[in-house]
């Protein structure tokens, strides 16, 4: 290990930055030697975070830890250390007739950050989300032990990892169960909602569907509020599909060609676009086949799509309400963001289950991401939010979080306690920490 230098670091949604030191993992030798010779310290992957979690003065990288160690082609079970990419996985997996059980909307995701944020996919409402599929994984405590966890050993232990956000040690490794694939291409069926009723009216309709989302355009109010377009998707059978070849999606996707000096997304623009693709998408009304990448990956096609929110960054604010407060939630969430006039520039629905761990996000009912441009009033705005989603019985998801405050984790997430006693357990000294587990009272330590 050589002395890296400090480099202004933030994730992807380049809010907040702060001086910190990458040090690359690329052995389990070397993870123990790191949380021996630093502090404070925190893994993280790719970056993909929306806010501070994986931050701190000192960050273990881990995309170069990325051996794949095994890969049942018969059972499906794949093995492989912390830091291999999703996109990694599924060029590996596809060909062989395997599928992710769980995906979130980027293939940019190390295996390592999809378990310690638990990520969720457009079929959590069937299958849970990703920790509901890791079969075990092996986790180095700041106490040096290398533990074997999964649902029949250290159980309290792998339900906490899963969410965790890091806090409880470094994933060295893990086995995860996939689901079998016959073809690269989805049978997906588009359905216009005139308004927020119409919208959740579809998710309970076909609510037996794998995989569901919908798009909403949050710049409509009075009779349009909450008008989007509802998405349901199906993998298609070898005979119901144009014959090809199982290969994962192109890697790769064009990059913007200079970092814009301001924003280049503003709120007529949006309009405008969000008017047309609402247009358009309601003429094609029905069903059509489209592949892979274009249903789970839309985004991963702009590779620094990012920068379009300029310098300042952007703020993605993802709640989850119970289904019981759901509909009028909804409807005062987005009641509130227009009377500040601070509309989200994306905003996507999904229908949730059960979640797993005491830290993981998932409650059964409907979770809503949208993404604010950092401007004059967005904070005062989502401080109001916050106090909408804990009155309702919601939560905000940490692996989303760049600025909530310490009571939303106390009152949305129940079970803290059992996380703060683990970690007491694991990490007494806290060695594992970030800007967000000091923020919001999980570690108690200075840098």
């Amino acid at each position: 290990m050589g002395d890296s230098k400090p480099l202004l670091l933030s994730n992807w949604n380049n809010y907040p930055r702060i001086e910190a030191k990458l040090e690359d993992l690329r052995t389990e030798g070397q993870a123990l030697q790191m949380l021996e010779m630093n502090r404070y310290c925190i893994p993280r992957g790719l970056g993909r975070s929306y806010g501070d979690c994986s931050m701190n003065r000192f960050v273990i990288s881990t995309p170069k830890f990325c051996r794949f160690i095994s890969m049942d082609s018969n059972r499906g079970i794949l093995e492989c250390e912390a830091g291999a990419s999703l996109e990694h996985i599924l060029r590996v997996i596809i060909p062989r007739g395997w599928f992710l059980p769980v995906t979130p909307g980027t293939s940019h995701v190390t295996l390592g950050g999809a378990i310690a944020s638990d990520v969720h996919g457009k079929n959590h409402h069937l299958h849970g989300a990703f920790g509901s599929h890791v079969l075990d994984l092996r986790l180095l405590t700041p106490r040096g032990d290398i533990l074997n966890c999964s649902r029949d050993k250290d159980h309290d232990i792998f339900e906490a990892v899963c969410g965790g956000m890091g806090l409880l040690g470094l994933i060295l490794s893990a086995r995860i169960r996939l689901v079998p694939l016959e073809s690269v291409f989805i049978r997906q069926k588009t359905l216009p909602a005139k308004d927020l009723d119409e919208l959740m009216g579809f998710f309970q309709e076909y609510q037996a569907g794998t995989y569901s989302v919908a798009w909403m355009d949050c710049l409509q109010k009075g009779k349009k509020l909450g008008r989007g377009l509802f998405m349901l998707g199906e993998h298609c059978r070898a005979g119901e599909a144009p014959h090809a070849e199982l290969l994962p999606p192109a890697t790769g996707g064009a990059r913007l060609p200079f970092t814009p000096p301001c924003r280049a997304l503003t709120n007529p623009g949006i309009k405008a676009f969000n008017s047309l693709y609402y247009t358009l998408n309601s003429r094609r009304k029905g069903r059509s086949v489209t592949d892979l990448k274009s249903f789970f990956y839309p985004l991963d096609g702009l590779r620094d799509w990012n920068q379009l929110y300029g310098p300042q960054g952007f703020l993605q604010y993802q709640f989850v309400l119970p289904r019981c407060s759901s509909g009028a939630g909804l409807q005062k969430i987005l009641q509130h963001i227009h009377s500040f006039g601070l509309h989200p520039y994306l905003a996507v629905l999904k229908l949730l289950g059960p979640g797993q761990g005491p830290l993981s996000f998932p409650m059964p009912g409907y979770t809503l991401a949208l993404d604010f441009p950092i401007r004059a009033g967005l904070f005062s705005l989502l401080n109001t939010l916050d106090r909408v989603v804990l009155n309702l019985g919601g939560r905000i998801y940490l692996a989303k979080d760049a600025r909530m405050q310490k009571d939303m984790l106390w009152q949305g997430y129940p079970r803290i306690k059992e996380f703060l006693n683990l970690k007491k357990r694991l990490d007494p000294e806290n060695k594992l920490s970030s800007l967000q587990s000091r923020r919001l009272g999980i570690c108690q330590n200075p840098y």
